[in-house]
């Protein structure tokens, strides 16, 4: 429809900052999120990796340091390294996420850039950080005048219908770059995110403008037009509690397939579950049997800088139920029993035994 009424304007570069129309639907999506902002302040992308890869650039140089938390998308850590950054992991908790403290403790010992979080829903371990947190850790940073981006792109999939708030809303100084896109709710393969981006306007539409010109013309009008006619709204009070069925209904396999003693989350929103195996079975040999079996998951270790998360593994819960499902599960829970008995560990260690850095401290000069 867009093709036919837009003409040969469709054809044509949109402006740098995006189309208006899908700018406007942006920023009134926001609102829900506790953000206000303008159309101005908004910056459409080509998905969120793109706003991430641009947030990072306004902000940090090569050989500088950039806090995450940990585990997290192992994509961030391809980033991080593709543009020379240095890395200091914090532990994300299932439970509660990103703790004040240990973000305080780091940022008072080192020399910090910037910061990458996902508040809302971490992958991989789905943590929610309460909103008291996430008012304090934009408090933590801004005193320091260390910039905060933020990726939100699973925020608009919580379980209970309420929309949590994103770290943007308590931001007075403009040093939250909030990154957000429709991969997760609608497709991926429109390549629709954005980029609010605070007091780093400027620069971010200068780099937006010299790396990928401009976001697709087509699929942002179409964007535009599906949100602006409602359906956005209406599609998400169907898919939440889809994924809601489809995140318990693997939770339950997991626990009637798996061994004893291996633990599970159960996040309130996104589409993963994090997986800790029993008795040091080690998660790259666990990967590696199941691709044999044609079944993909990922290992721990690749949510990590540092090696950690071995026995760890994460596993899609946004499958439709069914006989597949659960025959793969089942074959899952079968290689995981295998691996328990062939280990000799009786316990790893957790990442965070030792405190709240995972970074070898010499390979960092305190601030």
């Amino acid at each position: 429809q867009v093709l036919r009424d837009g003409g040969d304007r469709m054809g044509f570069y949109s402006p740098v900052e995006g189309c208006e129309a899908l700018r406007r639907q942006i920023v009134l999506r926001s609102l829900e999120a506790g953000t206000e902002c303008s159309v101005r302040d908004t910056l459409v992308t080509s998905g969120a990796m793109e706003a991430l890869h641009i947030a990072l650039r306004c902000v940090t140089r090569p050989g500088d340091t950039v806090v995450i938390a940990s585990p997290t998308y192992y994509c961030f850590l391809q980033l991080l390294e593709n543009l020379g950054l240095r890395v200091i992991e914090i532990p994300s908790r299932p439970l509660e996420g990103v703790r004040p403290s240990d973000l305080a403790q780091v940022t008072d010992r080192f020399r910090v850039a910037a910061c990458v979080l996902t508040p809302n829903f971490n992958n991989p371990d789905g943590a929610l950080t309460p909103d008291e947190a996430k008012a304090e850790i934009v408090d933590i940073l801004a005193r320091r005048g260390i910039p905060l981006i933020e990726d939100d792109v699973y925020g608009d999939l919580g379980y209970d219908g309420e929309r949590p708030a994103i770290c943007k809303a308590f931001d007075s100084k403009g040093l939250v770059l909030a990154c957000s896109s429709f991969s997760k709710t609608i497709a991926p393969g429109y390549r629709i995110g954005w980029l609010q981006p605070g007091r780093f306007l400027d620069k971010a539409m200068e780099l937006k403008a010299t790396t990928s010109v401009a976001t697709a013309t087509p699929t942002q009008h179409a964007m535009a037009e599906y949100l602006g006619a409602g359906h956005y709204h209406r599609h998400l009070k169907r898919l939440r509690p889809a994924v809601k069925a489809m995140a318990a209904n693997m939770h339950d396999l997991v626990g009637r397939h798996f061994p004893p003693g291996t633990r599970a989350t159960r996040p309130a929103g996104g589409t993963v579950m994090w997986v800790q195996l029993p008795g040091g079975a080690d998660g790259v040999d666990f990967m590696r049997r199941a691709l044999e079996k044609g079944i993909s998951v990922a290992p721990g270790i690749i949510f990590s800088s540092q090696g950690c998360f071995r026995s760890y593994a994460r596993l899609s819960c946004c499958v439709p139920p069914g006989p597949a499902l659960t025959e793969a599960v089942r074959t899952l829970g079968e290689i995981a029993g295998e691996l328990v008995a062939g280990s000799h560990e009786e316990r790893i260690s957790e990442p965070w035994d030792s405190g709240p850095i995972a970074m070898s401290e010499g390979s960092l000069k305190d601030s």
